[in-house]
């Protein structure tokens, strides 16, 4: 770094509306005799804790009016941010203008996002728009070469170490770290206000979707190590993962984060006040065994029986407050992740003894009925599509055979349905009694599916001890129609005695009449859920 790339620092701007920490960075100003120009409540603040501070009005010579909305908008603010100190025609016309230089910017915006998730209603969120803030930050941001500008507390003492190393000066590499943030930040700001006011005219898919999120974690890598990745939170306020507290364990990688909430998606179908407690086992973002129970501890035991194998490291999510009679039968085998809406002082003594076991507390379930978008990446753009938020409700179930469920069956098909939802395609599910006993995910033939599945619930079985497949005298779902009758029929020689699949097929006929002559009763949801 040569001498030319500091500069000093002799007047700021300071206009926050979040005044964290403001004291302590005025007071290091003052401390270099830095002139302070603020507006408003920062003015006052300041003021108040005896730092010395100039008012922007008077540095104008020209009123704050408009209800603040013209304060900040004015040639002797950003004349003096954007001169160019090493440029002769910049520094005659800021001579000639009386026009002092402003060296420092710190500003951080109207609480736009925070208002939105207040639910503040059409007014209300427009006037907590910010325009002459953006206006500086940008104006700062470009001409880095001699003005910082500050958009987070955070970067104060950043700022403040600067002007102690180098005698009221600071160099060229923190102002661009500087400037780059305060780009993203006004860039965020601006995605925001615009996907909320696509939101207002009812524009699902507007002409421009802008994405922005705040880097949450660093991972070691993504998928595999030889790939770099970043978790990152967007403003969405839905309860889950991103909101999550990690209590203990290890830092999540790439895998965990993507197969933990898909754990947590699928266990909140099941509301506890109407399901009871549930449990649901994720590897590889397929569930491995989902079930109900009479406690939670049943749930788990029930859930992990579909597939001991495959639960082996693998992610529990659970649908209540984990307790201490749960936890002493996770900790049984190696588990990757827990999540969980809350943990008693129990459970959590008992996980404790696993320090690498990762226990994530989110504070309530997210709910399955919100909407919101998933993003998928492709080369030279992204697919948007709303959430998968809905279920076929009883009423709309339609019986399309002879034989009718009976109150059980309907139970059990309602439930592998919901499961189903969350298999990737093409996928089965064999259930009983509330509980998963076979899982056939993500295979190119429905019919493959269907024998896995199978397979999976004899295993299951004489895993238990047992000969006789669970399947047998089990339901079984599908996530589309059955596009022949052979899928159908491998399910009713696994022992399925009733079906629930979407239907729509151009052979539903066929497929209908193979399930009256094999004695099975089938329901048809209209709704297919089909997850890639």
């Amino acid at each position: 770094m040569s001498a030319s790339d500091l500069q000093p620092v002799t007047r700021a701007l300071i206009s926050v509306s979040d005044k964290t920490d403001l004291i302590t960075l005025g007071q290091a100003l003052a401390l270099h005799n830095i002139e302070i120009l603020s507006t408003g409540g920062s003015a006052k603040m300041l003021a108040d804790a005896g730092i010395p501070v100039k008012e922007v009005a008077e540095h104008t010579q020209f009123p704050e009016m408009m209800d603040g909305r013209v304060k900040t908008l004015h040639p002797m603010i950003h004349g003096g941010i954007l001169a160019l100190r090493d440029n002769p025609d910049h520094v005659k016309a800021m001579s000639d203008h009386s026009i002092g230089p402003i060296d420092l910017v710190v500003v951080n915006l109207y609480p736009f996002e925070e208002t939105v998730a207040k639910g503040a209603d059409f007014h209300t969120c427009i006037e907590n728009i910010d325009i002459g803030g953006p206006a500086m930050i940008r104006s700062a941001a470009k001409n880095y070469g001699f003005v910082n500008v500050v958009v987070d507390s955070a970067d104060y003492q950043t700022v403040i170490d600067e002007l102690n190393t180098h005698g009221g000066k600071t160099s060229i590499e923190t102002r661009k770290r500087l400037a780059a943030k305060a780009y993203a930040r006004t860039g965020a700001y601006d995605a925001a206000i615009s996907n909320w006011y696509a939101e207002q005219l009812g524009q699902e898919f507007p002409e421009r979707l802008v994405f922005a999120g705040t880097k949450q974690q660093g991972l070691r890598y993504g998928e595999n190590p030889h790939q770099s990745a970043a978790f990152y939170a967007n403003s969405e306020s839905r309860i889950g993962i991103a909101t999550a507290t990690q209590i203990q364990g290890k830092e999540l990688s790439y895998n965990n984060y993507n197969d933990t909430d898909a754990a947590f998606e699928l266990v909140a179908e099941f509301d506890p006040k109407t399901a009871g407690p549930a449990c649901a086992i994720i590897k590889h973002a397929n569930p491995c065994g989902v079930a109900t129970g009479a406690t939670l501890a049943d749930a788990y035991r029930t859930a992990f029986a579909c597939d001991t194998t495959s639960a082996f490291g693998g992610i529990i999510a659970l649908n209540q407050t984990l307790d201490a009679a749960t936890a002493e039968e996770i900790v049984k085998i190696f588990t990757e992740v827990i999540i969980a809406p809350d943990a008693d002082d129990a459970a959590k003594a008992i996980i404790a003894a696993k320090k690498n076991l990762r226990l994530l507390l989110t504070g309530g379930l997210p709910d399955p009925s919100a909407g919101g978008r998933l993003v998928k990446s492709l080369a030279g753009g992204y697919l948007i599509q709303g959430r998968d938020n809905a279920l076929t409700a009883e009423p709309e179930l339609k019986v399309v055979t002879k034989r009718a469920p009976t109150e059980q069956e309907l139970a059990d098909l309602k439930f592998a349905f919901t499961v189903a939802k969350h298999v990737k395609s093409n996928a089965i599910v064999y259930a009983r009694n509330g509980a998963t006993v076979g899982v056939g995910a993500g295979q190119m033939s429905r019919v493959d599916s269907s024998k896995i599945a199978a397979a999976k619930s004899l295993e299951a079985a004489q895993n238990a001890g047992e000969t006789e497949a669970w399947a047998k005298g089990s339901v079984v779902a599908s996530d589309a129609f059955f596009p022949f009758a052979d899928g159908l029929l491998a399910a009713a020689e696994a022992g399925a005695t009733a079906v629930i699949q979407p239907g729509g097929s151009m052979r539903d006929d066929e497929v209908i009449a193979a399930a009256d002559e094999a004695g099975l009763a089938m329901v048809m949801t209209g709704m297919r859920h089909f997850r890639h």
